[in-house]
């Protein structure tokens, strides 16, 4: 029978300079959760190496792996031995020229309980995600885990109400964020004030919009870009909110940290109740929202 509270924990960390060194990282985070106690392990997103996408360069392929690979074999291994649920973050190849953002989860068992491709792929400057990633096409559906259905979704996701939405309406108890974000060094504080502010904000909305506890987990750490660019300072500030929004726990914003905090995963239900946005939604009147605009 599953717990009416939840453990989790979330791995904030810096690129370590090689995939062996970041797994070896991940592995020593994974098992310093287990023992603190933590079910559910939430890693940040592209987790293996440096966020490439900063440049677009066909060697970068040379990144991605299938899923199964050798990854999702060691990471699920550790989630079997350390009886943990785990959510990975993988550059997948799924064929030649064709290649995804996703995330694996685990369910205390090497076997994959379920997977993510992101939908939501960004194409901005140091942020060039489209030249890699196809945009998923596995839909918003939650995975099925010994803790509860996780609403799994990948960073620029985590902008857009409506992925949010339709995880909670297709059942999801929790949402979680891999997430690779942070500042252009050149920026002003404030400005670097404001994007992290909003990107708290957006999300702690998505958590109050559904009812539901948010977990996202960033990067931390300055990398330099590839092709001599400015470069990206990650912002850390990794976090978990409850069902109203409010801050459970949350991270530094300048190195490597294990975020552990307890869930009540039952004061979803309270918050439903006494705030019933679900019941209240005029369904019948949203049809534009397949429209891209409004002319």
């Amino acid at each position: 029978m599953k717990s009416p509270r939840l453990r989790a924990a979330l791995l904030q960390e810096t690129d370590r300079g090689s995939v062996a060194a970041n797994l070896d990282a991940i592995e020593a985070g994974l098992r310093e959760a287990a023992q603190a106690g933590a079910q559910l392990v939430l890693l940040q997103e592209l987790h293996n190496g440096p966020y490439f996408c900063q440049h677009e360069s066909v060697d970068e392929f040379d990144r991605a792996e299938t899923i199964p690979g050798p990854s999702t074999e060691r990471i699920g291994a550790l989630a079997e031995e350390l009886k943990l649920v785990v959510v990975a973050s993988l550059f997948e190849r799924r064929a030649a020229g064709l290649y995804h953002n996703t995330a694996v989860v685990f369910d205390r068992s090497r076997a994959i309980a379920g997977r993510y491709r992101k939908m939501h792929i960004p194409d901005d400057p140091a942020f060039y995600e489209k030249f890699y990633f196809t945009p998923g096409d596995l839909g918003f559906d939650p995975v099925e885990t010994s803790v509860g259905k996780l609403g799994v979704l990948v960073c620029w996701d985590q902008w857009y109400p409506e992925a949010a939405r339709l995880m909670a309406l297709a059942g999801a108890e929790l949402l979680l964020y891999p997430t690779a974000i942070g500042w252009d060094p050149h920026d002003e504080d404030a400005e670097k004030q404001r994007q992290r502010d909003a990107w708290i904000t957006v999300q702690r909305g998505h958590a109050v919009a559904n009812g539901l506890p948010l977990l996202a987990c960033n990067r931390t750490g300055f990398e330099a870009a590839p092709d001599a660019g400015r470069g990206i300072q990650f912002w850390g500030n990794s976090f978990v909110a409850g069902p109203q929004g409010e801050f459970l726990a949350q991270a530094n914003t300048d190195r490597r940290e294990l975020l552990v905090v307890d869930i009540d995963l039952q004061r979803s239900e309270h918050v439903r109740r006494i705030w019933p946005f679900l019941r209240d939604r005029r369904i019948d009147a949203y049809g534009d929202l397949l429209r891209r605009f409004r002319d």
